[in-house]
């Protein structure tokens, strides 16, 4: 009998506190109900973070490629080099053998 007394008393005290019934409230609607809900800001944070690094990706990509095209309108080397591995160009005098 003594642990449903206690149980009870315990149960009593929860819902008559009512600070406590008005944080439940608040943050029960803070969390599901909201526009601005902490589920959804979650899932904008982690959004933002994923754009972030994409954004830093093709910043590096830009200046990779900067590099390469001043390379290719620069060094007459690297131009012949690109054009025989990328678009398998040769001199009259050679053969190409392409092995898979």
């Amino acid at each position: 009998m003594s642990f449903i007394k206690k149980t009870l008393r315990i149960l009593r005290l929860i819902f008559i506190n009512k600070y406590l019934i008005v944080f439940s409230v608040f943050f029960v609607y803070v969390l599901f109900l909201d526009d601005h809900n902490l589920i959804t800001r979650w899932k904008m944070d982690t959004k933002i973070v994923e754009l972030k690094n994409e954004y830093q990706y093709y910043k590096k990509e830009i200046e990779d490629n900067k590099k390469k095209l001043n390379d290719l309108q620069h060094d007459d080397e690297y131009l012949e080099k690109f054009a025989r591995e990328k678009y398998l160009m040769k001199k009259a005098d050679e053969e190409i053998f392409i092995i898979k």
